[in-house]
């Protein structure tokens, strides 16, 4: 019996009691003052924030795009190992296209008429040996040029320092510091590269590209692009591609490194179509570092093969340094939506009731009458006719 009245005594408020809202007008400045703030504070996030700003009104979309490049220019060198040559976009764009990016040759090490063959190990990428015992024949490693043939050769017939033969493409490169001295193609500085970029927002059907509809023929070949007087213009100078990034382009020339050209499209397409366009930036991608010198730059090697005299393959081996751009596009694209719209709007009707809930709390647990307040907002009602009437519960 105990046990059941218990149970009554503990389940009866839950199972057996209704709370209803009750209204309370408080006739108090300080809270009236503090409720209208709050809800003014809401209002404004509501329609400054959510609507002005982060238009809340919209459905958006990300941009989907595909980029092309074209660089152009001309550059002549005149060198005691090669004389004077003419460089062309054919000499210096390795290779001649690549997916949303394009690598410009601005320096180099080239090693002229290499065959297969016999010859020393360069002294810089192998030990000094004394005699054949210290080479041993097939044996290779990643800093070779080539296989040991197990013999210990001499470098050149002017020194007395020996190395290891190996199988190799000869003679083998000399792999020179250039980071003293210019680049070799400095003139690449005024190049130009023309960057056709095509967008789409699948969502809305909606597609556009760089190339301006005021853009004409005989402006696309005069232009190039000025932040101020051509900011429309698709083509760029590469030396003021780095010098908006901040850089040298001369510094850069000697070792390579990477640049970013960002595209961004946002796009409002409740407004004017021609309201849209890009906007173009532009940074440094490769980390400088001043205090951490190791492995600078941008390079890597390849070679041009031809039949030499008696029909014996050779070939020209190329270090190339030089300036990665890569375009990045992005963006995305909005329009008015019923949708999204009646969420927002259902949202900050629910913040309103923030500003109810921070003036309860107010009243009821700061305020120096909250005791009083307290009692008019809460009103305990019992049921009379239930009163004494469980026979379970009666007092023996």
């Amino acid at each position: 019996m105990s046990f059941s009245c218990g149970c009554c005594r503990i389940l009866g408020p839950v199972l057996f009691e209704y709370d209803t809202p009750r209204i309370v007008s408080i006739k108090s400045r300080k809270v009236g003052l503090i409720n209208r703030l709050v809800q003014l504070g809401i209002l404004a996030y509501v329609i400054g924030w959510v609507f002005v700003w982060q238009k809340g009104y919209q459905q958006f979309d990300s941009v989907i795009s595909s980029v092309t490049t074209k660089v152009k220019g001309v550059a002549v060198t005149n060198t005691t190992d090669h004389g004077v040559k003419i460089w062309d976009v054919a000499d210096y764009i390795i290779p001649p296209q690549e997916e949303t990016s394009f690598f410009v040759m601005t320096n180099l090490i080239m090693t002229l008429n290499q065959q297969q063959g016999r010859c020393p190990e360069m002294p810089e990428d192998s030990p000094e040996c004394i005699s054949d015992s210290n080479c041993t024949a097939g044996e290779q490693s990643p800093r070779s040029n080539g296989i040991q043939t197990g013999k210990c050769v001499p470098v050149n017939s002017s020194t007395a320092v020996h190395t290891c033969e190996v199988l190799a493409w000869c003679p083998l490169e000399n792999d020179v510091d250039l980071s003293h001295h210019p680049a070799l193609l400095k003139d690449a500085e005024q190049f130009t590269v023309l960057i056709k970029n095509n967008i789409r927002y699948p969502k809305f059907n909606f597609t556009k590209r760089n190339i301006l509809p005021h853009i004409n023929g005989s402006y696309l070949k005069q232009c190039v692009f000025n932040r101020t007087t051509d900011p429309d213009c698709p083509i760029f100078r590469l030396g003021d591609i780095v010098r908006e990034a901040g850089e040298d382009f001369q510094e850069i020339a000697v070792e390579g490194g990477v640049m970013g050209i960002q595209i961004k499209w946002d796009c409002d397409l409740d407004q004017s179509v021609s309201k849209c366009v890009p906007q173009y930036t532009f940074r440094r991608l490769d980390n400088k570092d001043v205090q951490n010198t190791v492995a600078p730059g941008y390079n890597f090697r390849f070679a041009k093969y031809y039949k030499g005299p008696g029909e014996v393959e050779s070939r020209t081996l190329i270090k190339a340094y030089g300036i990665r751009f890569d375009v990045m596009v992005f963006g995305k694209a909005g329009k008015f939506d019923i949708i999204p719209t009646m969420i927002n709007i259902g949202s900050g009707l629910a913040l309103l009731g923030v500003a109810t809930v921070l003036c309860d709390v107010i009243v009821l647990h700061i305020l120096k009458k909250k005791t009083f307040y307290r009692e008019k907002k809460y009103k305990y009602v019992e049921d009379y006719d239930l009163v004494g009437n469980s026979p379970a519960c009666e007092t023996p």
